[in-house]
């Protein structure tokens, strides 16, 4: 009897949340900006992999098509996110998640 492995929907799902748990775990300890914004990142493609692990198990297009939306809105987030931290990041020396409190207006 030969032992099957087929990556199945429950497989998906297990990654997604042990790549959501890193990019919590990032956010949390890490101060860096930058650092943290691709942690949020990771944790968004965690749900965008659990999206698209059940629309494949259910057999339905939506989950894809949120997806879709969703990386759409990300690639924005990415622009405008990077372009800020940057540019703060060029008239500093050194940045932490502290020094943009200060940024309140």
């Amino acid at each position: 009897m030969a032992l099957s492995l087929v990556p199945t929907a429950s497989w998906y799902l297990v990654l997604s949340a042990v790549l959501f748990g890193i990019g919590t775990l990032g956010v949390l300890v890490r101060r860096n900006p930058l650092v943290m914004f691709m942690c949020i990142e990771l944790m968004l493609n965690a749900v965008n992999l659990s999206f698209v692990a059940l629309a494949r198990e259910l057999g339905d297009i939506n989950g894809q098509t949120i997806v879709f939306f969703v990386m759409v809105v990300a690639a924005a987030e990415v622009v405008v996110g990077l372009g800020i931290i940057v540019s703060i990041m060029r008239n500093r020396s050194t940045l932490t998640a502290d020094d943009l409190a200060g940024l309140k207006g």
